[in-house]
């Protein structure tokens, strides 16, 4: 399976940043994708208010231009992130598309990006996002995949119920910034391949330094083995690169982690239980 990463730069108008993206979904279709995936909130700037603003529910005319072009191009789409409005609440959601165009999955951002880096970033997505509950995974002809949003990788919890589900590999539009992506993008994504001996791939937004949300780009994938396959710089890109599911199960048969679980052992302790 070849999977066509686009890492683009949002302006503050969503019918450009559509376009745009439309444009980069047909150019890595003549690269070879098989699977397209977009960056998180590619309609607009990364701000609460931006976000807020520019909400729009499931059936927009703006989703179904992007159901279009991957029914005419036969590929499927993972379309980024949008903000998704739903019964008066925002959720930071990313939609699958299949090759018909069908809707396969959606996946809501599970763990909101509240954080406040000394002499760093601040953000607090929590003031206008809603968390979402579930676990996504979807099916296409070459595999189970996973889908997660941005801050959701830093759990590994998470990937590893998603692994357990079945995935083979995990996908994830992304927004990491200048005071976390130096540090922790590529780390991150290693490890949570290594953990899981699954692929990986990052999705993330091209560098505008003049933008109130400057992000970090460098857009990424890894294999089971914790190998960086390709990895963008902050510019404008699309990133080429081929997933071959047959090397999960040979390195999980090698080094088997999955199997040597202690489960007996592991369980959710409260820490304020008196032992």
């Amino acid at each position: 399976m070849k999977l066509g990463l686009i890492q683009m730069k949002p302006s503050t108008l969503p019918k450009e940043n559509i376009a745009k993206a439309i444009e980069f979904i047909k150019e890595a279709k003549t690269l070879g994708a098989d699977l397209v995936v977009l960056p998180e909130i590619f309609i607009c700037p990364y701000t609460n208010r931006a976000i807020k603003e520019n909400a729009i529910e499931e059936n927009h005319a703006f989703l179904m231009e992007l159901k279009e072009v991957a029914k005419m191009l036969n590929l499927y789409l993972v379309a980024g992130s949008v903000p998704e409005k739903s019964e008066n609440k925002v959720y930071n959601t990313s939609y699958v598309f299949d090759s018909q165009g069908q809707t396969i999955a959606k996946h809501r951002k599970i763990h909101l990006f509240d954080i406040h880096i000394e002499g760093g970033q601040h953000f607090m997505e929590s003031k206008v996002l809603t968390a979402g509950n579930n676990l996504t995974t979807f099916e296409t002809p070459w595999g189970t995949l996973g889908l997660m949003i941005c801050y959701d990788i830093r759990f590994p919890e998470l990937a590893r119920l998603l692994t357990l589900k079945g995935a083979q590999g995990i996908i994830v539009p992304a927004a990491f910034n200048m005071s976390t992506g130096p540090s922790h993008w590529e780390l991150t994504f290693r490890a949570r391949a290594l953990d899981n001996q699954v692929f990986m791939a990052g999705v993330g937004v091209a560098r505008d330094s003049q933008a109130p949300y400057t992000a970090w780009g460098h857009s990424i994938s890894t294999d089971p083995w914790g190998n960086i396959l390709v990895q963008l710089d902050e510019k404008e890109n699309i990133a080429i690169v081929e997933w071959d599911m047959a090397q999960v199960d040979s390195i999980r048969q090698q080094l088997p982690l999955l199997k040597h679980r202690r489960t007996d052992l592991y369980e959710i302790i409260n820490p304020t239980q008196n032992n």
